[in-house]
């Protein structure tokens, strides 16, 4: 499950990978409300899909392979989203608990490096993309 979606992500859908294996490690990124000393009021995110999609596929495959995990699961939200509300998720499941969150991290690691989304931030007094992988 690699997707891109402009809905809630169906967080139900990525924890059903661990029936198989013994251990799942499950990332959830959160909208926030301040950034470096501002009051964030909601995100908005955009993707070139047509790369995304194909690199995150990519960072799934090495995930599995470098770590030998069963699945990687990966979801970025698009559009508009409000405080509190899931922007990413990546789940790693494995039968042991070490390499399950070794993937996890790599993928969202991996993912936040080398695939184009951006994030815009608003504030009461504007607006602000953020295009370096940090702020993501």
């Amino acid at each position: 499950m690699i997707l891109l979606v402009r809905e809630p992500v169906d967080v139900a859908a990525l924890q059903d990978v661990a029936s198989r294996d013994g251990a799942l490690c499950l990332f959830l990124g959160v909208v926030r409300d301040e950034n470096e000393g501002r009051r964030v009021l909601r995100l908005e995110y955009e993707a070139y899909e047509d790369m995304a999609l194909p690199l995150m596929e990519e960072i799934a495959a090495e995930a599995r392979r470098q770590f030998g995990v069963g699945e990687v699961r990966i979801v970025h939200r698009l559009g508009r989203l409000e405080i509190g509300e899931v922007s990413v998720a990546v789940a790693a499941a494995s039968p042991h608990r070490a390499e399950a969150f070794a993937a996890c991290r790599y993928a969202i690691d991996t993912l936040k490096a080398r695939v184009p989304i951006w994030k815009k931030e608003f504030y009461a007094d504007g607006a602000v993309w953020r295009d370096e992988p940090a702020a993501r």
